[in-house]
């Protein structure tokens, strides 16, 4: 009855619409409706279930002539198509098979000025097209959203550093729920951010930025956001700290210039009306430019180890640990002996300012014979400044030891000139059959569509954090998944041994632990999308854990498909996930311990092998606590999850 009384509702909305604007764009279901209007400039509503969610919601360019491309328009056209596709992901960080289902209404009109609307079942997106003949100056854009009275909002608010202007950041805040028309202008985040109105949730973010400058946002002490882009940089210089970074001394009174006949990047609202349809929604992949990458056969995602975190602070070893030849072997030794592809060897390997100067403790003949015989991959950090001015010849040094995947770091910008420079990166490594890993750097929004070999990225407060703060917490955690993660797969590196109540933890340099449960950081290798997950916990530990170890090692980074089974924004998630035959299922909460009862009916197999590692009993109160048991499950039967406070849950069903 409410799915029929849901469909009359829109057909009287749509009906009324057609008279009064034809210019409107229906999802494919039909429940979501948007109506663009160009009376009084360029303006959209989206209604969902007949009831408006956003809007009136304003679109404009503004060039450097001072034209504005939205006044005083004439439509010379209109066309809907509709689109019923499925791409296939190389890479597939939720799943292998995206359905690519909507309806496009584009919009020509007599000035040289596009627009584009499309309409899926869990969203909606525009983009701008232009056709001048020359190139263009872009002064600014106008992206404002308007949504509905008391809407709340959960967003990363940017924290201003010291001596360099307000577009300089890592993408790395904590994310605060609050009123949206408490925030004012001074109050700057990036995207993606979460909108929780009375009946749906949207999220709100770009993709296909390229050749232009990332979109932050900013209040306005009502219920709007207003998209707002770094200007040019005009003048830069290096900085001297240990980790040299550029940054902008002067910017232009314009964002970009580029081509006068593009696609300028998609400006994204996905819509749920349950929070478990948000962590699966990939809009922002399928908006994206399909992979320039033909031959994308070398791409060989999987799971590595980091030590800077722990900072090399082993145990139970015969030599002296540290950035050492020795203590790589060992991490090379612990990849191969529980089913890790390859290591990495992070900061300290050589010369943050020259790559070519290695650290005298380190022999990279030894290593990479070393890592060739055990059939482990080494993979490298580099400096994004040092690697832009040694590219060429240090990606050809790169092949020589046999790395196939690089980070690259402290880059922390997203104007025009820097996104230019993640292209660069990306297409000289695809040349040399190279995956990369941005840090200090924005989220993906798509790019991991057009440049697979970019497997994933930072972008995100991650488990770094434990070194130096209390940040990290289960409630952080468990936020992520239905914020940052829409936009693309995060490198957060979980997996720490050393587990804390939020009572017992402390930020301790060398001799890290986080807060919540040892299931808690298990889990986060099933919740979180990342085709290239890095182990960052001390592999001491995890020796003398060895079942622990090889359940861990035994979870895939890629999957065919997922599902969300139970969700609650920065409360819980309980996501399942197929690979080949094999199921996985993690559990995460935050400082409340839960219990759920699951039904297995989606599972594809009738009999299942089942490996579950649960929270201890007395994890409550020392929260490395767990237990591992084995049992055999069915299709249709039932499990109950149990989490304790900062809890997770990981259960491992291989097909009998």
């Amino acid at each position: 009855m409410k799915k029929i009384l849901i469909v009359l509702c829109c057909l009287l909305f749509i009906n009324n619409l057609r008279a009064a604007d034809s210019l409107f764009i229906l999802s494919p279901d039909k429940t979501i409706c948007v109506s663009i209007s160009t009376e009084a400039g360029l303006t959209y509503k989206i209604y969902v279930d007949g009831k408006l969610v956003a809007g009136p919601c304003i679109i404009n360019m503004e060039l450097a002539d001072g034209k504005k491309l939205a006044n005083l328009l004439t439509v010379k056209s209109k066309k809907i198509t509709s689109v019923n596709e499925t791409i296939v992901s190389p890479v597939p960080d939720k799943r292998i098979n995206i359905p690519d289902k909507y309806n496009e209404l584009s919009i020509l009109f007599k000035q040289p000025f596009d627009l584009c609307f499309r309409v899926y079942n869990d969203g909606a997106a525009y983009r701008i097209t232009t056709q001048f003949k020359d190139s263009i100056t872009v002064k600014n854009e106008t992206a404002l959203f308007k949504f509905t009275n008391g809407s709340r909002i959960i967003t990363p608010l940017m924290q201003k550093r010291e001596n360099e202007d307000k577009y300089h950041t890592s993408f790395e805040e904590l994310y605060t729920n609050k009123p949206l028309d408490s925030l004012n202008e001074n109050d700057l985040m990036f995207s993606p951010v979460l909108v929780e109105e009375e009946n749906v949730t949207i999220a709100l973010t770009e993709s296909d930025l390229e050749d232009y400058p990332g979109m932050f946002l900013k209040g306005s002490s009502q219920f709007l956001l207003q998209g707002e882009f770094a200007g040019y940089p005009l003048e830069e210089k290096n900085t001297d700290a240990d980790y040299p970074e550029t940054i902008v001394t002067k910017r232009a009174n314009y964002i970009a210039r580029t081509n006068g006949t593009r696609n300028f990047p998609w400006r994204v609202l996905m819509i749920a009306r349950e929070d478990k349809q948000i962590p699966a929604n990939d809009l922002v992949y399928r908006l994206a430019a399909p992979s320039t990458i033909k031959d994308v056969s070398w791409i060989h995602p999987g799971k590595c180890t980091d030590e800077w975190i722990i900072d090399v602070n082993l145990f139970n070893v015969a030599f002296k640990t540290g950035i050492n030849t020795a203590s790589y072997k060992y991490y090379i030794d612990f990849a191969k002996r529980f089913g890790f592809d390859r290591i990495m060897m992070d900061a300290g390997w050589s010369d943050t300012r020259d790559l070519f100067k290695i650290n005298p403790n380190i022999n990279m003949d030894t290593l990479t014979a070393y890592a060739k015989e055990k059939g482990i991959k080494i993979s490298m950090w580099t400096c994004a400044l040092t690697l832009n001015r040694q590219l060429d010849s240090a990606l050809n040094q790169f092949n020589k030891w046999g790395v196939d995947f690089i980070m690259t770091d402290f880059i922390d910008r997203d104007d025009q000139k820097t996104v230019n420079f993640f292209k660069r990166i990306a297409e000289a490594c695809a040349q040399h059959k190279m995956m990369i890993m941005f840090h200090g750097a924005y989220p993906a929004k798509g790019f991991n569509r057009t440049y697979p070999n970019n497997v994933t990225r930072e972008g995100v407060l991650g488990s770094e954090y434990n070194a130096w703060s209390d940040k990290p917490s289960p409630e952080h955690d468990v936020t992520l998944p239905f914020t940052r993660m829409l936009a693309g797969p995060f490198d957060y590196e979980p997996g720490i041994l050393d587990n804390a109540t939020k009572a017992q933890f402390k930020p301790i340099w060398g001799k890290v632990m986080s807060q919540g449960t040892r299931c808690h950081q298990l889990s986060m290798f099933v919740v979180y999308d990342n085709p290239l997950q890095v182990f960052s916990g001390n592999p001491s530990q995890g020796f003398l854990e060895p079942e622990f170890m090889e359940l861990f090692g035994s979870i895939p980074s890629t999957w065919d498909t997922t599902i969300i089974l139970k969700a609650k924004v920065s409360d819980y998630i309980i996501t399942a996930r197929k690979k080949g035959d094999d199921w996985f299922i993690g559990g995460m909460t935050d400082w409340t311990a839960r219990t759920f009862d699951i039904d297995l009916d989606f599972l594809t197999a009738e009999n299942y092998e089942a490996t579950v590692c649960v929270d201890g009993i007395n994890a409550e109160r020392y929260p490395s606590d767990y237990i591992i048991k084995t049992s055999s499950l069915k299709k249709g039967d039932h499990i109950q999850i149990a989490m304790a406070p900062g809890g997770g849950y990981l259960l491992r069903l291989k097909k009998k």
